[in-house]
Order: structure tokens, then sequence, then C-alpha cells
């Protein structure tokens, strides 16, 4: 009975030991620019196991950008907040956000070698699997993911929620090797219908395996519980809402979708 105590102890103590495992990383774009990535794996979860990208909003990365790759790592992924803005700056003032969305959006290359740097450290983790790669993003993070797919970066699948579908760098006829999951706010006043429209579209043309979700009542931000004080902020802010529910199905269909492409 004593033996059986122990190892019944032994076994118990060995589980409350496994936690969410979390570090920043510092690392180098191609372009010279300074990042901190945000790392996080459970270590209870042995051996490499799918890597997931994760995408700020235009607020850069922040405590919210951070609990996601939390969230992921929860799920058993190895996943990576990365940074494209540099040093790992955020803000809540909506003019300093949208000056550093257009900065890191200026040049489509700069960006694109931002967000492959991040993929790459990502990828040299040894929790990470190197062949089961992914990335999701939200808002401005939603239009980084996007456009990794559209150019052919080699990633089992990207998920975008409240993302801006608009994009300097079109589709082309099987240049999309991911497959492509949209998480859209039925109500999102920062993406029209002629957005959604020309998206379907250039999706259609270009051969693309997607599914496209409109989330009924959502607003722009619907997944950050942050997004209704952000919009009532002491710098005025733009049109955004938390929605719970349309929170909670756009992560259930984020697992399912990884589910399968993994």
């Amino acid at each position: 009975m004593r033996r059986l105590l122990a190892v019944v102890l032994l076994a118990f103590s060995g589980a409350s030991l496994a936690a969410i495992q979390t570090q920043e990383i510092p690392y180098t774009s191609a372009d010279g620019t300074k990042l901190i990535g945000y790392y996080a794996y459970d270590d209870a979860v042995k051996g490499p196991r799918p890597g997931v990208v994760v995408v700020h909003e235009w607020w850069g990365l922040n405590d919210y950008a951070k609990r996601r790759a939390r969230d992921l790592a929860g799920l058993g992924y190895s996943a990576l907040a990365i940074d494209m803005y540099g040093d790992g700056k955020n803000t809540e003032h909506p003019k300093d956000a949208m000056a550093f969305m257009q900065a890191a959006l200026k040049d489509s290359k700069a960006a694109s070698a931002r967000f492959q740097a991040g993929l790459d450290l990502l990828k040299k983790q040894p929790q990470t699997d190197p062949d089961k790669l992914a990335a999701i993003g939200y808002c401005f993070g939603g239009k980084v993911v996007l456009d990794a797919a559209r150019q052919g970066v080699p990633l089992a699948g990207v998920v975008s929620f409240h993302g801006a579908l608009v994009t300097n760098t079109p589709a082309t006829p099987g240049s999309v090797k991911a497959k492509v999951l949209v998480e859209h706010g039925a109500l999102d006043s920062m993406v029209t219908q002629d957005n959604v429209t020309a998206f379907k579209s250039e999706m259609d043309k270009a051969g693309a395996d997607y599914k496209f979700v409109s989330l009924e009542g959502a607003k722009h931000g619907f997944s950050n519980p942050d997004a209704d004080r952000l919009s009532h902020g002491e710098h005025g802010g733009p049109d955004i809402g938390y929605n719970k529910e349309a929170d909670e199905k756009s992560w259930a269909d984020m697992q399912k979708f990884f589910k399968k492409i993994f």
C-alpha cells in the first residue's frame, strides 16, 4: 500500500511540475531590424510538435498576442508570437498603431522578411516539428499571414482573425500552398463587402484551398477582450468590439482546422 501511494505521489508531483514555459527571444530580420519573439510551449508534451506563428494586431506585440501564444502552447503546439515592428514595441494609441503598421507595410519585401525571420526562429526551437508549420494573425496580423500564403510560404495552413483582406501582392494561379481559414466579423466596418468579394475572387482564381467564415454580429477585433476598452480609450478608438461567441467559435474553428492540416 505504501509503495502504491509513493508511486501515485511521484506521478502527481511530476504532473504538477509540467507547465507552459515561456521566454523572450531576440532575433534579427534580413533587413537588419532587431526583433523580439515571445515563445511558448508545454513541457508536458514530449518531442517535437507542430509549430504556429502568431502575428499581432496593429497595436504591436502586446499581452494579447503573447496570451494567444500561451493558449496555443496549452493545446500542445510550439508557438511563437513574432514582432513585426521591432524591439517588441506596442501601443494603445490608434495614431501610433497606424504609424507602426504603415511603416511595417510600406516595403512588402521587408514585411515578408520579418515574417520569415520569425518563422525561421520557430523552426529552430527543439520543440518544433519543422515539417508541420502554420500561422495565425489578428487584424494587421491577419493580413500578414494571408500575404504569406499568397506568396507561397511553405506552411500547412494560415488563419486570419478579423484580418485585412486587401493586398499589394495578390495571389496568382497555384501560388497559394497553404490551406486558408478566414474568420471575419460580419459587422466589421474596416473591411468592406467589396473587399470580401475581391478576396474570394482572388482565392478562387488562384485555386486556393480556403474557407471564409462570416461571424454574425461580430465587429472588427471580436476576438480581443480588450477591444471594447480600446474602442473607447482616452485617445479615441476605432470601431472595434469584443464578441465572446465569435471569439469562442473562431477559436474552435481554428482547432478543427489544425487537426485537419496536421
